[in-house]
């Protein structure tokens, strides 16, 4: 019986870090979190990318803008959404939630989810590096074991599987961060236009 799981293993992986800046106490503390994390994981700093949105409801269409780049082996998405006096708080938080799994499936490739939800600032301080750990960095630790386990689940272009990683396949990258199949049309490397 095969049995697959991943390893939290960024060498050679290409990734995203969403950023909410709405409550942007916690969120400056959940990015460093995670691009700490992605870094000591093995990330090259020059495989990693920030990209910044004003609030948790536009981190999916962010995830979305990204992903359809095929520049990423997976993303992370953090922000903090705490709740208030108006059911406001259940719309954003929801919409974010739905939204990023919903561009993960389509898309076919990881989101670390690290926006917190919570009842109170004290709640949100105690997760972005406080008495309850970082959840920028779980995320991004899960977004790193997600990326490894679909590597170690696809299947190699003969039908086999060998059991290993397969970091070129279908990366969207390949040493020049670009492969011939994934350039747009007049860029270098790109197939000729038909």
């Amino acid at each position: 019986m095969a049995d697959f799981e991943g390893v939290p293993d960024g060498h050679g992986r290409r990734l995203a870090v969403l950023v909410s800046r709405f409550n942007e106490g916690i969120t400056q503390r959940l990015e460093r979190g995670a691009v700490d994390a992605l870094l000591r994981a093995g990330v090259a700093e020059a495989d990693l990318d920030l990209i910044r949105v004003p609030g948790a409801w536009e981190l999916p269409t962010a995830a979305r803008f990204a992903l359809t780049t095929d520049r990423y082996d997976a993303l992370v998405a953090v922000g903090a959404v705490i709740r208030g006096e108006t059911p406001h708080f259940d719309y954003v938080a929801d919409a974010a939630a739905r939204g990023l799994a919903q561009v993960a499936a389509e898309f076919d490739t990881p989101i670390g989810f690290g926006v917190l939800t919570c009842d109170t600032v004290a709640q949100a301080e105690s997760r972005a590096g406080g008495a309850h750990g970082n959840k920028g960095a779980d995320a991004a630790l899960a977004a790193l074991e997600m990326a490894d386990l679909k590597s170690r689940l696809d299947v190699e272009h003969d039908g086999e599987h060998d059991g290993e990683p397969d970091r070129d396949h279908d990366s969207g990258h390949a040493g020049d961060g670009v492969t011939d199949h994934d350039a747009p049309p007049g860029a270098p490397n790109a197939p000729p236009r038909r």
